[in-house]
């Protein structure tokens, strides 16, 4: 025995059935389709999520909620992580430049979650009041800071 010899078993290797040759085929006049309807016709796909002419789930299931276009996206930080930090003056472009804050957005907001135990000055766009408080008593300061303005809205004046 070597490989030339060798053949699959009787049986398990068939012919393709090939349709729409005919009616000698063996698959008759309309190709195993039937007559007429939209599953008979060529190029027919069915639409994801039909369910036979009966209203799709997600027809009837009720839409709800919305999204708020005008939502501001603030990156905050607590006043906690501002302790651990070096230095003892943070403004946004120095706290994204030592990686603390990945990205502005719409500004940067500092919130009071933690403990503050030494003087800082930060520079903010906003503050929560019991970040406020903390730092003012901790003999620190507290700027705030114009809100950037969208890339946009900066191109067009001075054009």
């Amino acid at each position: 025995m070597n490989l030339s010899n060798l053949r699959p078993p009787k049986g398990q290797k068939q012919k393709r059935q090939r349709i729409g040759q005919g009616m000698g085929s063996g698959r008759g006049k309309y190709s195993g389709r039937g007559a007429k309807g939209a599953k008979s016709i060529s190029g027919y796909s069915k639409m994801r999520g039909f369910e036979g002419g009966q209203m799709p789930l997600h027809r009837r299931l009720p839409k709800r909620g919305f999204t708020n276009i005008f939502r501001k996206e603030y990156a905050i930080i607590n006043v906690g992580a501002l302790e651990h930090l070096e230095g003892d003056t943070f403004t946004p472009e120095s706290l994204v430049a030592s990686g603390v804050v990945k990205k502005l957005r719409d500004g940067l907001k500092i919130l009071g979650s933690g403990e503050l135990t030494r003087k800082i000055t930060v520079k903010a766009h906003l503050y929560s009041k019991s970040a406020l408080d903390k730092i003012s008593n901790a003999g620190g300061s507290a700027e705030t800071i114009a809100k950037p303005k969208p890339a946009g809205e900066a191109e067009e004046k001075q054009s």
